[in-house]
């Protein structure tokens, strides 16, 4: 590789960089207004299944020292656009696509018309690299069960796999999966870096009017376990 190309690569890594949300501007938009996903229905004789309370991430858990099937979490991966969310559990295998905030400043959510796409949140790390990586999607839309709607029924020890555009895949093991109010929403709990690469997936959850919607959250907490 010549030395212009290393120098137009490392420029491209500082704009990205600068480009970045800061976690503690984000939680602070988030924190007035939490609406991920807006669009969700939510008419159906069954709503979406919810987290079991023994499911609760521990209030202060860190990374580094709670234990997972393979002993101990793995190494950051580099910076690497993510393509593909899968979660074998709850049969969701799903394309992802970038998105930012919205013109309300709120974290932005996929196309509603596609309910089968996911969407990953640029002003974070990439799913992998060190820090907390979002993945958002929706529960449901007008036609019926969207592409995170059985997200409530997972269970701690569920994998989620991302697969990335350098062709690595992150295998992230949860720990915990809760529901929270969007009008007391715990951003820095959610969004805020552990010291190493995590996850966290989120739809609408919680109870459901017509006239305000979901009134909630669902949030997967997850760590890297291995790559492939």
């Amino acid at each position: 590789m010549y030395p212009y190309e290393l120098s137009v690569m490392a420029e491209e890594e500082e704009q990205r960089q600068k480009k970045r949300a800061p976690w503690g501007v984000i939680a602070l938009v988030l924190l007035t207004g939490l609406a991920l996903i807006r669009n969700g229905s939510g008419e159906f004789d069954v709503g979406p299944p919810q987290p079991a309370s023994s499911a609760a991430a521990a209030a202060a858990t860190d990374s580094r020292s709670t234990n997972s099937t393979f002993g101990q979490v793995a190494a950051p991966l580099p910076y690497s656009v993510p393509d593909r969310v899968r979660i074998p559990a709850i049969q969701v295998d799903a394309p992802v696509t970038p998105v930012g905030l919205d013109t309300d400043g709120w974290v932005d959510a996929p196309p509603p018309e596609d309910p089968n796409l996911a969407g990953w949140f640029t002003g974070a790390v990439s799913p992998g690299e060190k820090g907390t990586a979002v993945i958002v999607g929706h529960v449901d839309n007008q036609q019926g069960p969207a592409v995170f709607y059985g997200l409530g029924a997972l269970k701690k020890g569920n994998r989620i796999e991302v697969a990335r555009k350098d062709e690595k895949t992150a295998v992230f093991e949860i720990y915990g999966i809760e529901v929270f109010a969007k009008s007391n929403f715990p951003s820095d709990r959610v969004y805020a870096s552990k010291g190493a690469p995590e996850l966290r997936v989120i739809t609408c959850g919680g109870g459901f009017s017509k006239q305000h919607g979901y009134d909630g959250n669902v949030v997967v907490f997850a760590r890297l376990v291995e790559v492939r």
